[in-house]
């Protein structure tokens, strides 16, 4: 099977020579994110920009050394390296991160084994992308926001709910997700 090249590759491309129109693209649509991530796992504004920086320097150093094609989105591939860069510093710190995500444990790997591991669970995105637009608009919009890192309490006001309803909804609405999933992906 040939190895198909995701149109987010125009994003390695504009780092390659330098297209500061995309480049720019790029800040305004991700450093955010980094910067709530670092932000909310004992960082400041300061680590959220080094560690954005160090990351478009190494994509941009393996797409000239390496020719690194992108076969996954853009976005979680910047922010996986930028998280995985997070977790090293914060290792070397001697600080924990606040983290809780199970795939927070190994650090240190290659981005180009984590590269192919994205590209690897590329079915299994489209997997989850096709049941989630399967369920209905409650569940879509609750899972949307827990994903988007949002605070439940916070959710809950938005949507005029109680917390303990936010918690027990989103619960079922996850459950029904995977179960879909798992339907659909071979073991």
């Amino acid at each position: 099977m040939a190895t198909v090249i995701h149109t987010d590759q125009r994003y390695i491309t504009a780092l390659l020579h330098n297209d500061v129109v995309i480049v720019r693209e790029i800040y305004t649509k991700y450093a955010a994110r980094v910067k709530h991530y670092i932000m909310a796992n004992n960082g400041d504004a300061d680590d959220a920009a080094d560690i954005f920086q160090e990351a478009l320097i190494d994509i941009y150093n393996q797409a000239k050394n390496k020719q690194l094609q992108l076969t996954c989105p853009f976005e979680p591939f910047l922010l996986l390296i930028c998280k995985r860069k997070w977790l090293n510093l914060l290792k070397k710190r001697g600080r924990e991160p606040v983290t809780n995500d199970a795939d927070d444990v190994s650090i240190g790997e290659d981005v180009f084994a984590l590269a192919e591991q994205m590209q690897q669970s590329d079915r299994r995105l489209q997997v989850f992308l096709q049941c989630f637009e399967k369920l209905g608009d409650g569940c879509k919009e609750i899972i949307r926001k827990c994903l988007g890192g949002e605070e439940l309490a916070s959710i809950a006001e938005q949507l005029k709910v109680t917390y303990g309803y936010l918690r027990k909804k989103k619960s079922e609405c996850m459950a029904a997700l995977t179960k879909m999933i798992h339907s659909q992906l071979p073991e």
